[in-house]
């Protein structure tokens, strides 16, 4: 019989792979992958003022990558400098992280924990914020698809249509904020974008719908998650590394296959 712990730690990373794989498609056709990087980034500095601030950690996190979010979308469709910006907004704010995470008052912060994640010591609590969070992020993705997809596949469409490019935009870095909160635990801040990039792009190359590509990204995403608890479990290896490394493992296995089939 499986302990608790390892059941917790596999719900737990599922929850975060499926609505992942959603929102990772969108991440990936708009190529967003930057803005993923710097909302995680600002995690660590969320982390760190909550800790100060004796605040829930959850939102501290949440306060930080929304604003972080907000920043973000503000800078859109400022031209070439959004890509310089958007470094010195992702580098910024994790160093800025890093530094208030030195100056938290009452001893050590276990860093590795909120960088690379620690799944194997989540609660219940924490599971219900995990897939409470995961819900809503998939169920604004659905209620709003088509829109989002109208956007970003054909703006002109779109405007013609009346929907606000602009407003689809601000939800979905509003849901990668969140999903950089819920999946904190999970895969740490730094490779919380490749959860969200590397099944999407792996779903890309069997898929012929945005539909399907969401679907199979969101199924990759999930085989990932508990291949690479198993992973960690029997070679003693960091649990979120590991998932990201079997989702890479995916991808690459799906290239190879795709170029010797042309």
């Amino acid at each position: 019989m499986l302990d608790d712990f390892l059941v917790r730690a596999a719900l737990a990373a599922v929850g975060v792979a499926l609505p992942a794989g959603l929102l990772g498609s969108f991440v990936v056709w708009r190529r967003m992958a930057y803005f993923g990087d710097a909302t995680a980034h600002a995690a660590i500095l969320g982390v760190a003022l909550a800790l100060m601030f004796e605040l829930s950690v959850l939102w501290g996190v949440v306060a930080v990558a929304l604003a972080m979010a907000a920043a973000l979308h503000a800078l859109e469709g400022q031209g070439r400098e959004v890509n310089s910006a958007l470094g010195v907004l992702a580098h910024g704010g994790l160093a800025a992280g890093l530094l208030a995470v030195a100056l938290v008052p009452g001893g050590r912060v276990d860093l590795d924990a909120y960088l690379f994640g620690d799944v194997l010591t989540v609660t219940r609590g924490d599971l219900v914020v995990i897939w409470g969070g995961g819900a809503l992020v998939a169920a604004l993705l659905i209620w709003r698809w088509s829109a989002l997809l109208t956007a970003t596949l054909n703006p002109d469409l779109a405007a013609a249509a009346g929907i606000d490019a602009r407003r689809e935009t601000l939800l979905l870095v509003v849901l990668m904020a969140l999903m950089v909160a819920v999946a904190l635990k999970v895969v740490g801040a730094l490779l919380i974008t490749a959860l969200l990039i590397i099944p999407a792009a792996a779903a890309r190359g069997l898929t012929r719908t945005p539909e399907a590509m969401a679907g199979v990204a969101a199924l990759i995403g999930g085989v990932a998650a508990l291949g690479g608890l198993g992973l960690a479990l029997r070679l003693d290896t960091p649990v979120g590394p590991s998932i990201v490394c079997v989702a890479a493992s995916a991808y690459a296995a799906i290239a190879l296959a795709g170029a010797l089939r042309r």
